[in-house]
This record gives C-alpha cells, structure tokens and sequence, in this order.
C-alpha cells in the first residue's frame, strides 16, 4: 500500500487494477436482476479482470437488494476478502446510509481497494475519504453497462483511471462558470446525500477542498434547500473549487420556482471568490465520466474548464 502526505493528510491509496485483477460486484441498495448484470459482468471480464459476485447479489426485500444483514455480509466479505482487489457496485438506488455503521472497516483499512459506484454510492465516497482518507471512484456501475445507459467514452476512461493513467477533461463553457484556477482533494457526489449525511460519522470537511454535486430528479426548490444547507452550515466557506455534473430531469411545482438548478447554484455561490466549473460531464447522465472521490484534481476554469485527475504511482 502506497502512502502521500497532502495537505498534512496520510492519504491510503488503494493499488491500480491490472490484467487478472478481481473485481467483486455487490449490490448495497436496490435490487438487481442477473439479466441486467450481463452487459457489465461481460464488459469487465473483456477488460481483462476477473469477476466475483456477492453472494446476496440477486437477492430481494422489497426494492432492496435483500435484507440490510444480506447486504452488509454481502459488502464485508468483499472488503475482508484478499483476492479481490476492487468492488464496484451493481447500481444504486437508496440502502447504502443503512449499512455503513454496521460495517467494520479495519481490514479494509489495512489493505484499501477501490469502491467504484455513484448516487447512492456516495456514503461511501464520503465515508472512507472523511473516515480513513481513502480515495474511491465515483463513476458507473455494473447496471450502467447495459442497454446504452453509458457511453463507451465513458466507460473507457473508467478502465483507464482503474490501471492508473491520468485522466484529463475538457468542458465546454457555461454562462454560469466562475474563472480561476485551484488545486485540492475532491469531495461529494449526489447533493442529496450530501445533505442527508449532514451531522453523521459520514459527513465530510469541505475546507480547502474542490467539492463536486450533480443530482436527478429533484425539486428545485430542494436543490434550492440543500445548497442552503451547504451555505450556512459553513461548507462553502473554505472551497478551493466547485465542479457542477448533471443535475438532470428537474422538476418544479404547479407555482414554478423562478429559476433553473444551475441559476439556484449560482446564486448560492456568488458571495464566494473559488472557480466553478458548470455543466461537467458526471452524474446521472448517459456521458457519466469517472471522478476519483478523495483523489488529487487540478481545476482551470478559463474560456473553457480542464479539470485533470491526478494519479499516485
């Protein structure tokens, strides 16, 4: 296991993946069907990795995934076992904030792996970097590798960030982009859970860090609430950066709201002076590009954003 010091932070960096690496495919929150694993199972396997399933993948209880017992057994075995050297998750959902406490993470932390998901995934992206400062993978998961729900750009950058190449993004501007350039950890995920782990064990320093948020479905006037929250709770007051993915399928009352997701944003972050970067490609959208969460990013939001991934070899 390598180790950095950033920002006077011991940082655990788990290996990159290699051909015949293990991948284990759990599922933490909503159920999956086999059929819908196939895509990605074969996908993976054609990468050159070798696959394990959780034992309690196919599993039900109600929309779960199985029981929160099946699903944290499910998790800690793939986390303790020694041959597999990455966990990617079969998709989201909602489940993932009801197991974290009962996992136990001491082994893991000995021997760190990449956790690989989104959305719901983001407990984890926030507690393992909060927790033990290990950095995860913010990116598709085995049910995004089906039924054209990714693209192959995407999904090849996924396998390139996993073997440890440098991963470099180029944004198209947005009106509401903020120029300057930063350099820190980045933190967050779906703003929604961001909001729901405020006050938990799970709950992540923002202080001098690039913070990334995309979302779906939601009211506006809850995004609205939520970048609230982040507001007065103080952890917008320390950003180096903000990087904004997709915040898709919006929705709105009878009365509207009065403003779009990225407008609510904006007025949220305008008394600050840290660059922001609109509109990047991540999140719940078909060009879902991978982030690694508690990882090292460049940001350069000029007339055009680069965000850059930096690696630790």
């Amino acid at each position: 296991m390598r180790q950095f010091t950033y920002l006077c932070v011991i940082m655990k960096i788990p290996p990159y993946l290699v051909p015949g690496s293990t991948i284990g495919i759990c599922a933490p929150a909503r159920k999956v069907s086999s059929e819908e694993m196939v895509p990605g199972i074969s996908l993976l396997e054609n990468w050159g990795f070798k696959v394990k399933t959780a034992k309690n993948l196919y599993a039900a209880d109600h929309q779960f995934s199985g029981t929160d017992a099946q699903r944290t057994a499910d998790m800690q075995e793939l986390m303790d076992d020694p041959m597999v050297d990455a966990i990617i998750s079969a998709r989201g959902g909602y489940g993932c904030v009801r197991i974290i406490d009962k996992l136990n993470f001491t082994k893991f932390e000995k021997k760190p792996k990449w956790i690989i998901g989104f959305s719901d995934l983001t407990v984890f992206h926030n507690h393992l970097h909060q927790n033990f400062s290990i950095p995860s993978v913010h990116a598709p998961m085995v049910f995004s590798m089906g039924g054209n729900r990714c693209t192959d750009e995407a999904l090849e950058n996924l396998r390139r960030l996993l073997t440890g190449e440098a991963i470099r993004y180029l944004v198209e501007s947005s009106p509401f982009n903020r120029k300057g350039n930063a350099d820190g950890i980045l933190v967050g995920g779906n703003l929604s859970l961001l909001y729901a782990l405020s006050g938990s064990e799970s709950d992540i320093d923002t202080n001098g860090k690039i913070l990334f948020i995309e979302d779906l479905d939601e009211y506006l006037y809850h995004i609205d609430r939520m970048m609230m929250q982040l507001k007065r709770s103080g952890k917008l007051d320390g950003l180096s950066g903000l990087i904004v993915g997709g915040m898709s399928d919006m929705r709105d009352n009878a009365i509207p709201f009065g403003k779009t997701a990225e407008e609510i944003i904006s007025e949220a972050v305008r008394d600050y002076t840290f660059p922001v970067c609109m509109n990047f490609p991540s999140g719940h959208i078909q060009n879902n590009h991978p982030l690694v969460m508690g990882g090292s990013v460049s940001l350069e939001v000029g007339e055009k954003s680069i965000v850059e991934i930096k690696t630790f070899k």
